[in-house]
C-alpha cells in the first residue's frame, strides 16, 4: 500500500469517528478496530461501487461496508439523479422498494424510503419481505421512475446489498449506474442526506405501503405464464411429487401460491428452511447452485419419493432443480441444464399450439452454454448473447418491445437465472419454479423424467458440459491480485491450453460483437471448447468458466477436467 493510500484511508476513518451525524454504536465499532491497519484499510480504502448486482458488501461500519450511512448516501445520489432527470411540469419521481430476509434488510429498506421522502420522492414500500422479480414487476405496473431491492442474493449471511432499477423495471445499465455513482460522489458529507421521520413521510403521502392487491397482481401474472395448466389440473397434478425449499428466503409464499393455483397438489415444503432466517442457519450458503444447500430437501424427497426438488435463493431470483437420474439418485441440475430443458419445453409447447412467433428470440449470456442456443435455433428461433448480468437481458427485452424486431420468449444465465414473459425485467425464480415443475409433469405424462429428456437433448445436439472455478481474493490486496491475473492473461494470451490450440481471443474490455466494454476475456479452442475469465461484479472473486462438447458423457468429462487443470494452474501462478 502506498503512503498516499494509507493517508487517505486514515483520513476517512477519522472523519467517521469525528462526524457528529454518525451514531455512538457505529463509532464504538470503529474504535474496536483501531490499530488494525488491515481491517481499517479494508473498510475505508474505497466506497462500495455498483457492479453487475448493484451495491453489495459486508455489513458493518465504513465506506466499504453496507450500513445505514452508505445506504442513505446511495439513496440521496439516486434521488438527486431522479430529480435532475424529471421533466419540468411533469409528474414527480416515484420509487418502489422491496427487501429480502437478510439481517438489516427491513431497516435498510425503510432508511432508503425515508431519504427519498426527504427529497419529495413518493415511495412505495412492501410491508414485508418480497421477491426481487416482484419489485421489477411492481416498478412497471405502478409506472414508477425507479426501484430498489435490499438483498445480497445468495451471498453468505454477513453480506447485504442494494440493487437499483430504472423505469422499465430493469437494473440500472452501466450508463445510468455511472450517473448515479457520479451523483453519489458529489455528496460531500452525510449532512447532505435529507430524510424524514416515518410519521411525517406517511402523513405527507410520500411513504405508501403495498399490500395484498400488489401481491395478487404479481401472482396472477406469473400463473398466466403456464403452458399446461389444463394438464396439471388433471390427475397428473396430484401424481407429480414436488419438494420445495425457499432456503429461508422470500420464495416461500409466492412459489407455493403459484404452484397451487396452476394445479400442483402434491407439494412438500422443507420445514427447517420454510421460515425467513437472516443467518441461513441450516446451510453454509443459501445458494441453489450448490448441492449442499439441498441436503435437507433431498432427505425429504427420499421420504416422499419426490419427482423433482426446487430451491430458490433468498431474494427468489435464482432457481435450482434436483431430479432423479436413471439409477434413482437425486442429481442437481446445472443452470445450463435447467435452462436448456426450459428452452426446449417452452419452445416445443409454443410450436405445438401454433403460437411460436416468426421473430422469436432467446437471450443468454456469453458465459452460458451453447446447448440452449442450439435447441432454440432448431426451432427457428433467433439467439442473442449479452454480457453477464440479467440487466443486459432486460435491456434487450425493452429494446425489442419498443422496436418490434423480436418477440422475447426466454432469457437465462448459467448462474440459475431465468425468465419467460415480459412482465418483469429481471430473472424470476417464481416463474422458473413453475416452468420446471410443469415440464416435469408434462414429460411424466409421456412416461419420461426430466433426466430422460436431458439425455435425449444430449443425444441430438451433443454432450455439452460446463464448469466454473473461482478464487476468492478479499480486501485491497485481493483487488490487486485479481487485476494482476487479468493483466497477465490479457498481455500474454496463450497459444495453446491443455495441448489444444487457442484459435481466438475475445477481449471484451475493448468491446466485442456490439457489446459494451467489460473486463472479460474469452478464449476459443480448436476443438470447439472455450474458457472465460471474469472478475465478479458482486463478490471478491475472479471466476473462470469452462465449456466443452463431447460425443459422450465420459469424453466430455475428461476433456473438461483437462481444460480446468491447465487453466487454473496458470491462474494460480498469475496471482
Amino acid at each position: 500500500m502506498t503512503q498516499s493510500t494509507n493517508a487517505a484511508v486514515t483520513a476517512k476513518y477519522e472523519a467517521w469517528l469525528n462526524d457528529p451525524l454518525i451514531d455512538a454504536a457505529t463509532k464504538e465499532e470503529l474504535r474496536g478496530i483501531a490499530g488494525d491497519e488491515k481491517e481499517v484499510t479494508d473498510r475505508f480504502y474505497r466506497d462500495l461501487e455498483f457492479g453487475t448486482g448493484g451495491l453489495r458488501g459486508v455489513m458493518g461500519a465504513g465506506t466499504n461496508r453496507l450500513n445505514a450511512y452508505t445506504v442513505g448516501k446511495a439513496t440521496q445520489g439516486l434521488a438527486n439523479w431522479l430529480l435532475a432527470g424529471a421533466k419540468e411540469g411533469g409528474e414527480a419521481p416515484s420509487v418502489v422498494i422491496a427487501h429480502d430476509s437478510r439481517n438489516n434488510s427491513p431497516e435498510f429498506a425503510l432508511d432508503a424510503a425515508l431519504v427519498l421522502a426527504g427529497n419529495g420522492v413518493t415511495t412505495y414500500l412492501f410491508k414485508a419481505l418480497r421477491p426481487t422479480p416482484q419489485l421489477s414487476f411492481a416498478v412497471r405496473s405502478l409506472n414508477a421512475s425507479s426501484g430498489i431491492v435490499i438483498t445480497a442474493s445468495h451471498n453468505p449471511p454477513e453480506y447485504n446489498g442494494y440493487k437499483a432499477y430504472g423505469a422499465d423495471g430493469c437494473q440500472l445499465i452501466p450508463e445510468e449506474a455511472e450517473q448515479v455513482i457520479a451523483a453519489i460522489g458529489r455528496i460531500a458529507g452525510f449532512d447532505e442526506v435529507k430524510t424524514l421521520s416515518r410519521e411525517e413521510a406517511e402523513a405527507k403521502g410520500l411513504l405508501r405501503w403495498l399490500g395484498d392487491e400488489a401481491d395478487q397482481q404479481f401472482i396472477d401474472t406469473v400463473v398466466a405464464q403456464s403452458l399446461n395448466a389444463e394438464l396439471i389440473q388433471s390427475e397428473i397434478g396430484e401424481k407429480i411429487s414436488v419438494v420445495f425449499t425457499p432456503l429461508h428466503g422470500t420464495g416461500n409464499m409466492p412459489v407455493r401460491e403459484v404452484l397451487k393455483k396452476v394445479g400442483f397438489k402434491n407439494v412438500h415444503i422443507v420445514p427447517e428452511q420454510e421460515q425467513p432466517d437472516g443467518y441461513f442457519s441450516t446451510v453454509k450458503s443459501p445458494n441453489p447452485e450448490e448441492r449442499e444447500a439441498f441436503t435437507l430437501a433431498i432427505k425429504l424427497a427420499q421420504q416422499v419419493d419426490a419427482d423433482i426438488i426446487i430451491g430458490t435463493d433468498p431474494d427468489a431470483d435464482r432457481m435450482g432443480a434436483v431430479v432423479k437420474n436413471n439409477d434413482g439418485e437425486y442429481v442437481v441440475l446445472t443452470g445450463n441444464q435447467s435452462g436448456a430443458l426450459m428452452v426446449h419445453y417452452v419452445l416445443s409447447q409454443l410450436k405445438e399450439r401454433g403460437q411460436l412467433p416468426d421473430n422469436g428470440v432467446v437471450i443468454k449470456t456469453i458465459v452460458t452454454s451453447e446447448l440452449g442456443a442450439d435447441i432454440a435455433r432448431s426451432f427457428g428461433v433467433a439467439v442473442e448473447n449479452t454480457l453477464t448480468g440479467f440487466k443486459y437481458i432486460g435491456e434487450k427485452m425493452t429494446s425489442y418491445e419498443q422496436t418490434g424486431e423480436h418477440s422475447f420468449l426466454f432469457g437465462y444465465e448459467e448462474s440459475y437465472g431465468y425468465l419467460t414473459g415480459t412482465y418483469a425485467r429481471d430473472k424470476d425464480a417464481i416463474v422458473a419454479a413453475l416452468l420446471i415443475a410443469e415440464a416435469a409433469a408434462y414429460y411424466s405424462s409421456q412416461g419420461k423424467t426430466l433426466y430422460d429428456v436431458l439425455l435425449e437433448l444430449y443425444a441430438e445436439f451433443g454432450f455439452y458440459l460446463e464448469g466454473l472455478e473461482s478464487r476468492t481474493l478479499k480486501g485491497f490486496d485481493g483487488v490487486q491480485k485479481i487485476g494482476a491475473i487479468m493483466d497477465d492473461w490479457r498481455l500474454n494470451p496463450p497459444t495453446e491450453i491443455g495441448g489444444v490450440k487457442v484459435t481466438q481471443v475475445l477481449d471484451y474490455g475493448k468491446g466485442h460483437d456490439g457489446l459494451r466494454p467489460e473486463n472479460v476475456l474469452k478464449y476459443l479452442r480448436e476443438d470447439g471448447s472455450w474458457f472465460c475469465l471474469r472478475p465478479s461484479g458482486t463478490e471478491p472473486k475472479i471466476k473462470v468458466y469452462f465449456a466443452v462438447k463431447g460425443e459422450s458423457k465420459e469424453s466430455a468429462a475428461a476433456a473438461l477436467e483437462t481444460l480446468k487443470a491447465s487453466v487454473m494452474e496458470r491462474v494460480d501462478r498469475s496471482e
